[in-house]
């Protein structure tokens, strides 16, 4: 039994249960490599951008999916926040291993860090009746005070590896950050599958979304969870300090030419795509920082969905709606 037990013990626990994702992935390296062969781009014979397109695929889902429910709450912000704490996140993991020598992915840690933080954001603005910003404000600057100060007590391990992190980088997203980020992933799709006319309701209404019986206060905690779960994610390619942008421009973008809340939802995936696979096309073969290169298309996509909603008001179709004011009329916040 002992020696029936061994490869499991040298495998790990966490490699176990993302051995099905580990098989995946190879199935999706083998698919870009055809695509290599067929249409010939450089970029696409190389494994490790192979899981940074899919994970660029992942967070032009994630980030506009759960940002089209901050941007209209007015908590575009909170991802700034986030970023920072779980920044502190993975200085605890980079600790852990560097000075304790345990064995465990930064990115796990920052999960944990950035949804602790994500409810204290919460506990903070409901048990002080400080307005949503002031929290805000204290959770990112302890998490990144935190950050730095574990960062300095081993500034030789440390500071070298650090910066993948502030500013992100394709060729450092490894086989497991891959396949933990499909979990989060599958997780965030899911659970805003589940309660997407809840989250509407209580975005566009929450006075009366409690009138109605829904736990408001538990909807809000899923929102900043779920959050904290996307920019952990964006994190890898991204980078703490641009990460909050996916979560914010394409959604954006889509308010200015979207006439409902699903368009507004599915246009501001396609601009995130858009400008994930540019902008990770440009960063390879331009040789410069992906996560700034992917929010200048962003923006640019931006610019460009500003003026084609002036053209269209200009030339008397309805205008746009405003943040605030996209019509929610295709859903039924009782129906799930």
């Amino acid at each position: 039994m002992i020696l029936s037990m061994a490869p499991l013990l040298q495998t790990g626990p966490i490699d176990l249960l993302l051995a099905p994702l580990y098989v995946f992935l190879e199935r999706w390296s083998d698919l870009m490599f055809l695509l290599a062969e067929i249409t010939g781009l450089e970029l696409l014979a190389f494994q490790f951008m192979h899981r940074a397109i899919l994970v660029g695929m992942c967070i032009g889902v994630m980030a506009p999916l759960i940002g089209t429910f901050l941007v209209h709450r007015q908590l575009a912000l909170i991802g700034d926040a986030l970023a920072h704490t779980a920044f502190a996140g993975v200085a605890v993991g980079l600790f852990l291993n560097a000075v304790l020598e345990f064995s465990v992915s930064p990115y796990l840690t920052a999960v944990v860090v950035a949804m602790l933080a994500a409810l204290l954001i919460e506990v903070i603005s409901e048990a002080t009746d400080a307005y949503n910003d002031v929290s805000m404000a204290i959770v990112l600057s302890t998490g990144f005070a935190l950050g730095t100060v574990l960062i300095s007590l081993n500034a030789g391990g440390l500071s070298v590896s650090v910066n993948q992190y502030l500013f992100g980088n394709l060729s450092t997203v490894s086989e497991e950050n891959a396949a933990i980020l499909l979990v989060l992933f599958a997780i965030i799709v899911a659970v805003i599958g589940l309660t997407r006319n809840q989250l509407l309701y209580v975005t566009f209404d929450e006075t009366a979304a409690r009138v109605s019986g829904l736990s408001v206060t538990w909807y809000n905690r899923v929102t900043v969870m779920l959050t904290a779960l996307v920019v952990v994610g964006a994190m890898q390619i991204m980078g703490v300090i641009l990460v909050a942008a996916m979560l914010v421009v394409p959604v954006a973008g889509a308010t200015q030419v979207s006439k409902s809340f699903t368009q507004s939802i599915l246009v501001s995936i396609v601009i995130a795509e858009l400008a994930v696979l540019l902008g990770i096309g440009a960063a390879y073969y331009g040789e410069a920082t992906a996560g700034g290169v992917i929010v200048l298309f962003a923006v640019g996509i931006y610019v460009a969905a500003v003026l084609i909603g002036k053209v269209r008001t200009n030339a008397g179709e309805t205008a746009s709606p405003e943040l605030g004011a996209i019509d929610t009329s295709d859903s039924d916040p009782d129906s799930n």
